[in-house]
């Protein structure tokens, strides 16, 4: 009787955490559906001024993944690295801080493969024209790896934290990706993910199933206790 109810209980528990699981993968599928509109939307559009994208309020989701155009020069010898992986494998995105006629803005110059650390070029003297795109702030770290500033290791483009370190006023929480590839050049640019897989309908309808199956379960012991 101990075991038949201990039993039933451990169903009933595993049928709440799947319908759980069930309705944020809905909630996520939502979500991502939102975000491939978005992108879709604003990557291939023609670039405007931060202050257009912008608009009264600034940088919000409204404003992620627009399609911008800078013109203006770097600040020297404020380079900041941000350790990542892409599909090129391991290495480090460069942000250095660029001088709009906005204000101040971060811009992610590209991605340097770990083993050119050394020699990584420095960003023009001359006064330049870029076009990119929109990201807001990455405020927290991956997953057990923290932002160390004192230590000068970063491992995500947290605005608010580089600007501070490295002594630049931004003037707003984003950061702009350089869209603008060119063959040979390092940094590479271009590199921002625009497309994105969308399986969470597949795994919401996994975790249904398991919690149909644990419900099954603890109605096929209360009919057989019945008998």
């Amino acid at each position: 009787m101990v075991k038949r109810a201990a039993f039933l209980g451990f169903l009933a528990m595993a049928f709440a955490a799947f319908a759980a699981l069930g309705v944020w993968q809905l909630e996520r599928l939502a979500w991502k559906r939102s975000l491939i509109a978005r992108v879709e939307s604003r990557v291939n559009a023609a670039p405007v001024t931060l202050a257009e994208a912008h608009g009264v309020r600034g940088p919000t989701l409204a404003s992620e993944y627009r399609r911008v155009m800078l013109k203006g020069a770097f600040l020297r010898s404020r380079t900041t690295l941000v350790e990542t992986v892409t599909e090129l494998g391991p290495g480090y995105w460069v942000l250095d801080p660029f001088e709009d006629t906005s204000g101040t803005v971060l811009v992610n110059r590209g991605f340097l493969p770990q083993a050119d650390k050394a020699h990584l070029p420095a960003p023009p003297r001359a006064h330049v024209r870029i076009i990119g795109l929109i990201r807001l702030s990455e405020p927290k770290g991956r997953f057990l790896r923290t932002n160390v500033p004192s230590s000068d290791r970063w491992f995500t483009r947290d605005v608010a934290a580089i600007a501070a370190t490295r002594g630049v006023k931004v003037s707003s929480g984003i950061f702009i990706d350089d869209q603008v590839y060119i063959e040979g050049q390092v940094p590479i640019a271009g590199l921002t993910q625009t497309t994105f897989r969308n399986a969470h309908l597949q795994y919401a309808f996994t975790w249904f199933a398991l919690a149909l199956v644990s419900a099954f379960g603890f109605w096929k012991i209360i009919r057989l206790k019945q008998r």
